[in-house]
């Protein structure tokens, strides 16, 4: 009988569409030959939900999600939803399910193939070999504190945020981290604010306290102003970087351009019992819906998903190795082409399906290091 595994497929704004539609080929691929079975099934999420619906996380999209082993998801967002209200925005419809769902832990691997090094922003001799994963904290921090908004006081407008963690918060986050470093290099970089922030100086105090468990893995930390200069100065020198919700974020964006663009970077979004993958990128609405968008960091986002969610190693591994494959033949999509004709979505989809499969079917995807 074969193997069943249930996803969500949640498409989204923008090029979401686009690039889910390229996992989805691979995946199927992956049906055709692997023996097992995907059953898809699609939902509304951030603007085109707010279209249809006028909630940005509509209640059937959640059953679908509850209903599924894993979530795969495009991107939310554009200038169209821009004035909305903050409810009603679209990346309310990202930051519910994250909550919904109790997705606290973000990992976004960052990895510079010898393919690559040319396409970054920095000199090829200083990225070569960098191979890092941010591990950032998704339920805390600025992003969901309160009080929160925009207010009247004293005769003029105050913006107010409010920044919290709490000790279960950064201890849960950290175990992960620590766990994970123990499968690769045995380095884990933890990154805060420590000499202004108070919530950063819980942050390391608790991190430090949970390293004391794994005295195998080396702990440093890190302010993030350092952080950020040290990730373009020797991105090499990273293996786990454990940082809070907002840092995170920014200092993936960041990672990104080492690697060469955003759109190569895959992401999971894990809790106790649910996850989600989709690609760091944005919904990208100046080229939506012209089938230029690189379609690579949703693939490897199912990769993640493979390896995470139903422990499809070798699935997963196929799925690396063939982007690594078309990526070496010069095959790029235009936001990275600098010579010969830029491959559309669908096309570098196609020809990653295509290799996936061979691959698979040859029985040697490569091992990873």
């Amino acid at each position: 009988m074969q193997a069943l595994y249930r996803i969500a497929l949640l498409a989204g704004d923008g090029i979401g569409p686009e690039v889910i539609a390229e996992a989805v080929k691979v995946l199927k691929t992956i049906e055709s030959v692997n023996g097992v079975s995907f059953r898809f099934q699609a939902g509304l999420i951030g603007g085109s939900a707010i279209d249809a619906t006028a909630s940005p996380l509509p209640a059937e999209t959640v059953a679908i999600c509850n209903n599924a082993q894993a979530i795969l998801l495009g991107a939310v967002g554009g200038p169209k939803w821009d004035s909305n209200r903050p409810e009603t925005r679209p990346e309310q419809g990202l930051l519910q399910i994250r909550k919904r769902l109790g997705l606290y832990v973000n990992l976004r691997p960052v990895k510079v193939l010898d393919s690559l090094a040319g396409y970054s922003a920095i000199k090829p001799a200083y990225v070569k070999g960098t191979d890092l994963v941010i591990v950032r904290e998704l339920l805390g921090g600025i992003y969901f504190g309160n009080p929160r908004g925009i207010f009247a006081k004293n005769g003029e407008r105050m913006g107010v945020n409010t920044e919290i963690y709490r000790e279960h918060e950064v201890e849960r986050v950290a175990h992960r981290a620590f766990q994970l470093a123990r499968m690769r290099r045995r380095k884990v970089t933890s990154v805060d604010k420590a000499n202004v922030l108070e919530t950063s100086r819980l942050w390391r105090d608790v991190v430090t306290r949970i390293g004391r468990n794994y005295p195998d893995v080396e702990l440093n930390h890190l302010y993030v102003d350092n952080c950020a200069m040290q990730l373009i100065d020797c991105p090499t020198g990273f293996d786990v970087i454990l940082t809070s919700n907002m840092f995170g974020d920014i200092l993936s964006d960041e990672a990104a351009m080492v690697a060469g663009s955003i759109g190569f970077l895959p992401s999971a979004s894990l809790g106790e019992h649910a996850a989600l993958y989709e690609p760091i990128h944005g919904s990208a609405p100046d080229i939506a819906g012209r089938n230029k968008a690189n379609p690579m960091a949703a693939i490897l986002s199912a990769a993640m998903m493979l390896r995470y969610s139903f422990r499809l190693e070798t699935a997963a591994r196929a799925v690396e190795t063939a982007v690594e494959k078309v990526l070496k033949r010069g095959a790029h999509t235009s936001e990275v082409a600098r010579s010969g004709r830029a491959l559309s979505t669908s096309r570098m989809g196609d020809l990653i399906a295509a290799e996936t499969g061979k691959i698979l079917k040859s029985g040697s995807p490569r091992k990873r290091k």
